[in-house]
Order: structure tokens, then sequence, then C-alpha cells
């Protein structure tokens, strides 16, 4: 075996693909550096022969080694455990205190297996020399039946799709707030919705409200302090002054962050003894208060030098979140510390007020949270949870047709070897913060689940490899969570698919998504609403993609032209409208077909009368659930995100034009959203 070998062989056993497939079916090769890269990235180092060797066998003695957790699906087969013999001793202790003891049994291939559990759960092991955890999980995820929501107001159930920054009410100083789902929720539900889909809610930066994105988040265990309302923790306020923000087309997200954090101090000057956020601050723990020193800390230096944005560019003492230097930090600041504890109190009290508001509406699923694929490596989480991200490496995607140089996204990735070797705690915890008050969950890139393409250091982004992460695992913890908070699971499954992937979240009763633009045949033709796949939620778009009515008028290729997103390529952009022009009679074709639509196409600037056939060609598709994204039911021209892009499109910036518990009110999207959840009515018969 060549030196070359011996690196792709460890390479492999650490989960790196040393080959991968591209978007034309090619087989590609990863580079020697790259796979190093990667491997030191997991702790692995191979930079010699020897080093090579010493990580094959330090991942080999891993392998034999009875792990800190074991997951296993609820059933006949029992739960294999490694590193023992059949007929060795158990006891397992339940998670409600019931004890089952006996011997371990042999499996098809000879290895030892623990009968299986009664229950699901968090069940403890105790073997004669080690013990282990099982999580024992249903073999579904909590679905729209469990939910009560399989059928709803006499059909297939389906609900709206909002940017939470977006909505508009009165005192929100110029930022879609949670104290806007109320009215919303309300509105929604009195037209059939069964639930809201928001964008994410992570925790931001406060001491640099630019950064803005929601799918870059500093954490994803807390939550975004601009989104707050403060009357669902503290009741009826006095009225703070707007500076005339709230009638803005755009958020200026730096200007209201301002007043939105000077009218916070006030409130925490004046409540910040509060017994309720006494004992939410006690109950959340060392990961509150680490979020909290670290915005502390994070205004602190880059309030004084811009240079220091990035914890990795603070002062050395300060990097480690449990050293003296943070610990007397904390102690000497510590009422901006608590300051920050309490915005998150108020936070999350606000997000729980949103989803009573929504089942108070009658929605059987209320809100469904959308998890982001990863953190900013300069936040609070990589900066409190070293050991958990990998270091030197981000994630982004491989080369294809929509983007030849491949992307990187600047976001953090999960260690899998430090998720296993942690019992998951890491993936458990991220759950349960993202599950904690919603009746649905948006996992987004869920191919995450079974792969990252993550980019080292320095290199490009057609530099990367795959890193496998252990998709059985998580899905069975993902199933496990989903019924402990009764939350119905939707994988967004877009883009390159790994092989069986979409199957495999399927059986484990996970939804995927459908978009319009997507369901196409091998020849482009738009695919009949009746083939839809049916475990998914279907949408006429994403945040991420033009609206129906942006699509029709090729509002986004006119974007990408003027923005100069094609490149050097002068007949691209034509080559691009000659293509929509097909795909416009491909489209209108399917939804005459589908009976949605009559008569000729309309023209390009005509795309409200699209949105309206569209409504019904989605809305009557064969998949369980449906997801109207609200600037389709306005006929919005604009899309929320522009890909490729950073400030040169307003990308997370554009309110919609009425108040959120008046917005569906106007005459057509009124009847847009009646013609959606009519087509729900008759998917389900």
């Amino acid at each position: 075996m060549t030196c070359d070998d011996r690196l792709r062989d460890l390479a492999e056993a650490a989960g790196i693909a040393a080959r991968w497939r591209d978007a034309r079916g090619e087989e590609r090769e990863v580079a020697a550096d790259t796979l190093r890269a990667v491997l030191a990235a997991l702790g692995l180092p191979a930079r010699s022969a020897d080093e090579a060797a010493a990580s094959r066998a330090a991942l080999a003695a891993r392998g034999a080694r009875l792990p800190p957790l074991i997951t296993a699906r609820q059933g006949p087969q029992g739960v294999a455990i490694p590193g023992h013999a059949p007929g060795t001793r158990f006891r397992l202790r339940l998670e409600d205190g019931e004890v089952q003891e006996g011997r371990l049994g042999r499996g098809r291939a000879g290895q030892a297996r623990l009968p299986p559990p009664r229950r699901p759960g968090y069940h403890r092991l105790e073997l004669p020399d080690a013990g282990t955890t099982v999580a024992v999980a249903p073999p579904r995820c909590f679905g729209l039946a469990e939910a009560g929501a399989e059928r709803h107001r006499d059909g297939a159930p389906w609900g709206i799709a909002v940017q939470l920054y977006s909505l508009r009410r009165r005192g929100d100083l110029g930022i879609g707030d949670l104290g806007a789902i109320g009215p919303f929720a309300r509105d929604a539900a009195r037209r059939g919705a069964a639930c809201v889909a928001i964008s994410p809610v992570h925790a931001q930066f406060a001491a640099d409200p630019r950064r803005f994105g929601p799918y870059a988040p500093s954490s994803r265990l807390f939550l975004n302090v601009l989104h707050a309302d403060p009357e669902a923790a503290l009741g009826p306020l006095d009225p703070w002054p707007d500076e005339g923000r709230e009638a803005l087309d755009l958020v200026d997200w730096p200007g209201a962050a301002r007043t939105r954090l000077a009218r916070l101090r006030r409130l925490f000057d004046r409540h910040g003894d509060h017994p309720g956020f006494v004992s939410f601050r006690e109950a959340m723990g060392d990961a509150l208060e680490d979020h909290a020193r670290f915005e502390a800390l994070h205004g602190h230096f880059f309030g004084r030098d811009p240079a220091r944005w990035n914890w990795r560019d603070w002062p050395e003492a300060y990097r480690d979140p449990r050293s003296p230097a943070v610990l007397e930090f904390a102690r000497g600041n510590a009422r901006e510390v608590a300051f920050h504890a309490f915005c998150q109190w108020l936070a999350d009290e606000s997000l729980r007020a949103a989803q009573a508001a929504c089942r108070d509406a009658g929605m059987p699923i209320g809100l469904i949270a959308d998890l982001a694929v990863g953190t900013d490596p300069g936040g609070s989480h990589a900066w409190s949870r070293q050991r958990e991200i990998l270091p030197d490496v981000s994630v982004g995607a491989p080369p294809d047709m929509f983007s030849p140089m491949g992307q990187d996204w600047g976001l953090t990735a999960f260690s899998p070897r430090e998720l296993a070797e942690g019992g998951f705690v890491a993936f458990t915890e991220l759950l349960r913060a993202t599950m904690r008050h919603g009746g649905g969950i948006r996992v987004d890139h869920a191919m995450g689940l079974a792969r990252l393409w993550v980019v080292p250091r320095g290199a490009r982004p057609s530099e990367g490899a795959y890193l496998r992460y252990p998709l059985d695992d998580l899905l069975r913890l993902l199933a496990l969570e989903s019924h402990r908070h009764r939350v119905v699971v939707i994988g967004e499954d877009l883009g390159t698919v790994p092989p069986g992937f979409r199957r495999q979240i399927e059986r484990h009763g996970a939804l995927g998504m459908r978009v319009l633009w997507f369901e196409r045949d091998a020849r482009g033709r738009f695919a009949p609403p009746e083939r839809w796949q049916r475990a998914a939620a279907a949408m006429t778009t994403t945040h991420d993609l033009p609206t129906v009515a942006g699509w029709w008028a090729g509002r986004d290729i006119e974007w990408r032209e003027r923005l100069g997103l094609f490149g050097d390529d002068g007949g691209r952009a034509a080559a691009e409208r000659a293509a929509r022009e097909k795909d416009r009679r491909a489209l209108w074709a399917a939804m005459r077909a589908s009976g949605a639509a009559a008569g000729e196409p309309p023209p390009p600037e005509a795309g409200a009368a699209v949105a309206d056939a569209a409504m019904a060609h989605v809305g009557g598709t064969a998949c369980v659930l449906g997801l109207l994204p609200i600037e389709d039911a306005l006929a919005l021209a604009e899309q929320p995100n522009l890909p490729g892009t950073v400030d040169q499109h307003p990308n997370w910036r554009r309110r919609l034009p009425r108040e959120a518990g008046t917005v569906l009110h106007e005459p057509d999207a009124a009847r847009r959203v009646e013609t959606f959840a009519r087509a729900r009515r008759r998917a389900a018969r």
C-alpha cells in the first residue's frame, strides 16, 4: 500500500470521502492536502506516515470501545453493543426508573445485542466493566397525525411562510418581531392555516447589528433579541419613539437595533430583578452565562477596536471561556452580562407567547422554527463550545452548474468525531433549543445530517471534501426529541442530495420539501400536482429563490445581470432570458393541464395572474403539507434573499406592505389564500 493509499484509507475510515461525483456525474478525486487538512481538523494528523498510522490506530481503538451513547430504533431487533460478548450480564435502568436485567443476546453477525427496551427514551445501561446511555427512538418522527393536523378544516393541512423581520405592527420600532405573530396567526388561522413557518430566530451579535443574516448566527442555542416583544414578559408598556423607521420599506438594521437595544436597557434598569428572569437565568445555567459573557466581551473588544470583531483576535486570555481573565471580566461587568441574559429571557418569553397565540387561534401545529445549518465562526457558539466545532474548515458546496467555482458559506460545522465522543449532547442540546417553543422544525440543508462539504481555511471552495456524519444516529435522536417536544419535522432536501437520502428521512418520518421550480422531468416539463412526493411540504418558492411573479418577469435574471453575477460571459443573461421564455410556456402548460390556468400565457409583466394559478397548482399537490410563502400570496416581485450577494441586494430587509393582522385583507391576497386553501381541501379527497 502506497503512502497515498494509506492516506485515503485513513480518510475513508474517518468519514472523509476521498472521491466524489460532481453535478455531471463524473468522479472527482480529493487532493491529498485537502484530506490532510480535514483529518487535522478531526484531530487525526497525517503529515507523515507515522502520524497517519497512529491516527488509524486511534480510530480502531475508538471503534472497539463502548461509546458514551448508543442509538437504536424501537422494535424487536434489539440494540448492538460493541466491545462486549454475547452472554455478558447487563442492567438497564429506564428513564422512568424501571429496571430490566439479563444477559446480552447474539445477533445475526455474532455481535452482542441488548434485548429491545420496552419504551423509547434515554436509558442507562450498566455492564460489568462499563456503562453507556441507550437512546431508543420511536420508529418515526412525531407526525401530522399525532399533531391532530393530518386533516385540518376538511382538507390537507397548510400554512404560511413568513420572514419574521418583514412583518409589521405598530410599535415594532422598525424590525418585525415576535409580537406580530399573534395578529398574523389569528388572521391566517381564520382562513384555515394550520401553521406559520418563520425565518430563523437564532442569536446574532448585539454589538454589531450589521450582521443580520439569519442563516449565519452567533449561536443557534439562543435567540435574536431584536425580535423580542418585551410586553410578552412584562405586560403593557409605554410606547417608545421609533424615529420614523416603522414606515420604511427596508429594515434599517443598525438604526433600528440602536433604538431597540436602548429600550431594552431601559427595561432592564426597571425590571432586572423580575422573578421570571431570575428563574430563567438559573434554569438555563452555564450555557446562558457563556452566551451573555460573550455578548459583553464582544461589545467590549469590538467597541474599542473594529479589528477585534472575531474572538480569535481578542487577547489570548479571553479566547478561553473558562479562563481566569474571562471569569474576572464577568465579575467586573456583572451588570452588562446580566443585561444580555435579561434580553434572552424577553426573547424566550416572546417566542413562547407567539406559539401560544398560534395554538389559541386554532392552529394544530403553530410555529415552524427554522434551524440554520451552522454558525458564524466568530460567534458565541464557536467561542464557548470549541471542542464541538471543526477548527480551520468551513461549510460550503461543491462546484455545480449554478456555482461552477463552488461555495464557501463561512459557517462552522460540528466535528462528527466529537459529536459521538460527547454522547451527541451538542446535537440534542441544539434540537431542544430549537424545539423549545414550537410545533414544527425545518432543518435547513438537511443533507448535512449525512454529509457536509467542508473547505479548509485558505483553500478555494472547489478544494473541499465531503465529510460524512452519523445519519442513522442523528435521525434517531431527531425522532426521539420530536416526540418529546411534539414537533413535526421538515428536512430541506433541495440541491445535491446523496443517493438514498430522501428515502431514509422519509422512513424516519421526516417530511422533505418540494418546490415548484424544481419539480420537473428530464425534458424540462413541470410535474403534475398528483406526482409530487407525498411525504413532503409543497411550496411555490423559498427565500433564496424568485417569487412566482418575479420568476415570470425574469426579475432574478435582471438582478444577477445588474450585479455582474454572470461573470464575464456577456451572453449568459441573454441565454437565461431565452431559457426563461421556454420555461414560462412549460409552466403555463402544466398549470393549464392541472386546471389551475386557462388560455394563453400572460405577458412577463402580468405575474400576479401566474401567482393566482400557482396557488391552485401547488396547493393541489399530493404533498401532505402545503406552505405558502407570503410573498406569493401578495404576488410580490422581489425575493427575500439573492444568493451570491451580501449588501448589493437588500437581503433580509424587505418589509411587507401592511400590518401583520391585515396584510392578507387586500382582496387579491385574500383570494389567493382562499384558492390555496380550497386546493388543499381538494387534495385531501
